[in-house]
């Protein structure tokens, strides 16, 4: 090892990253042949007597903010609550 050069060194662990990497995209590949429902592929994934659920809306529903009011007023609250919690420990 200690003759290598560090060019030289470079270019095995390029060379090694390349193989191992070509490894894990097959072996990627085989896990999506063996599990295709869990990617997105279309087919069965429920049985036939098994109600389907109710499918997820193509878009996400935004998150709603807290104003600074509510902020305050949830700040104010919970000060209060955790008061009580330490007076009846």
């Amino acid at each position: 090892m200690a003759d290598l050069d560090r060019e030289e060194l470079q270019r095995l662990a390029r060379l090694g990253a390349e193989a191992r990497l070509k490894e894990l995209r097959s072996e990627e590949a085989a896990i999506r042949r063996a599990f295709p429902h869990v990617f997105g592929a279309r087919g069965p994934r429920r049985a036939a007597a098994e109600p389907a659920a109710a499918a997820p809306a193509g878009r996400r529903r935004k998150r709603s903010r807290m104003s600074a009011a509510a902020r305050k007023a949830v700040s104010e609250r919970m000060k209060k609550y955790w008061a009580a919690q330490r007076r009846n420990a």
